[in-house]
């Protein structure tokens, strides 16, 4: 028989129905307590590492002593601004690193297009002829390059996770994802415009050659809601410049390679001693980057970005009509039959049909 429930479930509890809503000043102040931090924690980091590297005479490790310091003084304290929060959420999840089986791609495919920017912004350069080359092939060297080369991931995550594991997901909860892509280049091109550069650097480029690589990297975020297609970009992008091309990254030529490059051109072309990141050329291969990486981001736009379809409503259960209902009621409350009363149809037996004789 049908059911006839017509009774309506109750609503979810408010606490389990949607994400807890915070005020928008909170939000902001978490924004701003983010990147703060990050800033003292590098001017800590630094210091500290000063401090062992003259301490045990670990002249050449002291960058990578830097850039772990820097790591872990940035957990410690996005995971206090955290608590601060009463976010449930595990530490992971709140700094943009969710466990993916698509975790390693992600990465893969940012690193794949950071190197990709890399080897367009340094062959006009090569093709110019602007490049002087010189090679460093003792094996201390190599020694060297695989510090540069860890120091490099350490400060690309640590980088990645305060500004926009953390910091730019406050930003969007209070704004929202266009206010808080603008703040976020408008803030970066301030803060560059603010750093000293060396003679002939042409800043405007590099103003917006930074406002368009943060662009890239707030897309990065929106495509995936994750960290790994990020870092791996920004991974690439200066692991190439600096240590296999033997450019300067942002300016800065501390990174040892085993390959030394002096750009000799001119700075629309090579940017100077700023490196690619203040030519002009950059700019339009960073315009050239976004729609690649909105294409080959698809799935992962489909996956992790949409919210996912939870099935709600009221029960809608139509109870069958009184008459059927009398009907079956009757049929169960009935008086069982007699079987001798009822008329049975025995099978007919078989009969057999005379034969005619044959005549003789």
């Amino acid at each position: 028989m049908a059911s006839t429930s017509t009774a309506v479930p109750p609503p979810p509890l408010p606490g389990l129905a949607r994400p807890r809503q915070r005020p928008r000043s909170l939000q902001l102040a978490s924004f701003v307590a983010a990147i703060s931090w990050f800033l003292c924690a590098r001017v800590l980091s630094q210091s500290a590492s000063n401090g062992i590297a003259q301490r045990f005479d670990l002249g050449d490790e002291q960058p990578l002593l830097g850039a772990l310091s820097l790591l872990f003084l940035l957990i410690c304290g996005l995971a206090l601004l955290r608590s601060i929060e009463q976010r449930r959420a595990p530490l992971r999840l709140t700094l943009g690193l969710p466990r993916r089986s698509t975790a390693s791609k992600e990465w893969a495919t940012g690193a794949a297009i950071g190197w990709g920017l890399a080897i367009a912004c340094v062959l006009p350069m090569a093709l110019a002829g602007t490049l002087d080359v010189q090679l460093w092939t003792a094996p201390r060297a190599f020694y060297l390059l695989g510090l540069s080369l860890s120091t490099l991931a350490v400060l690309t995550l640590a980088h990645t996770l305060a500004v926009y594991g953390y910091g730019f997901q406050r930003l969007i909860e209070a704004t929202g994802p266009v206010r808080a892509t603008l703040i976020l280049v408008v803030a970066a091109a301030v803060v560059h415009s603010a750093m000293p550069t060396a003679y002939g650097t042409p800043q405007g480029t590099r103003i917006l050659v930074d406002m368009l690589t943060t662009t890239l990297f707030c897309i990065c975020w929106f495509r995936s809601h994750g960290l790994w297609l990020l870092w791996g970009l920004h991974f690439a992008w200066a692991a190439s410049t600096t240590l296999l091309f033997g450019l300067p990254v942002s300016g800065n030529s501390a990174f040892i390679s085993v390959v030394d490059t002096r750009a000799v051109g001119p700075a629309w072309l090579t940017g100077g001693a700023y490196g690619p990141a203040a030519a002009a050329l950059t700019i339009l291969f960073l315009l050239a980057a976004i729609p690649v990486l909105v294409s080959v981001t698809d799935d992962y736009a489909w996956s992790y970005t949409h919210p996912p379809i939870i099935p709600a409503g009221y029960d809608v259960t139509i109870a069958p009509p009184a008459a059927h209902v009398a009907m079956e009621e009757a049929a169960l409350t009935a008086q069982p039959v007699n079987p001798s009363s009822l008329i049975q149809i025995l099978p007919a037996s078989p009969q057999s049909h005379p034969t005619d004789s044959l005549p003789e």
